[in-house]
């Protein structure tokens, strides 16, 4: 792990400002992409969006897919981030750093309870409806 050492770079403003900001998300993308959970979502991301395509749904089901999978990226990263940072300021055992990595684990389970139940709700509407 790289730690920056003395100031902070000055902040950039316009369209440097927005420039800075996707490059950084492309960071954390590039790091998201060695977690092996990350992957694991991913890939059913693209299953889902398969399924998604070929049964006959509404857009609204398929647009509330799209955010639901975006939303448990975003979540995934910032678990991701939580555990990298407790990693680094408690490298031991502590209570409080399990509590921290137990909650973000819960958040993500949450989002992926949630796409879960949006395509049992599709397939339903589907086949059983």
């Amino acid at each position: 792990m790289t730690d920056h050492v003395g100031s902070a770079p000055p902040k950039q403003t316009g369209l440097a400002h927005l420039w800075a900001a996707a490059c950084y998300s492309l960071g954390g993308l590039v790091r998201l992409a060695r977690e092996a959970a990350f992957r694991h979502e991913a890939a059913a991301g693209v299953g889902l969006a398969a399924v998604y395509a070929v049964i006959d749904v509404t857009a609204q089901v398929r647009l509330s897919a799209a955010i639901l999978f975006l939303l448990l990226i975003a979540i995934e990263a910032v678990n991701t981030a939580i555990e990298e940072i407790i990693d680094r300021i408690s490298p031991e055992i502590s209570e409080t750093g399990k509590h921290a990595k137990d909650l973000g684990s819960l958040a993500v389970f949450c989002l992926i309870a949630a796409n879960s139940i949006l395509f049992v709700y599709a397939l339903a509407i589907q086949f059983w409806v």
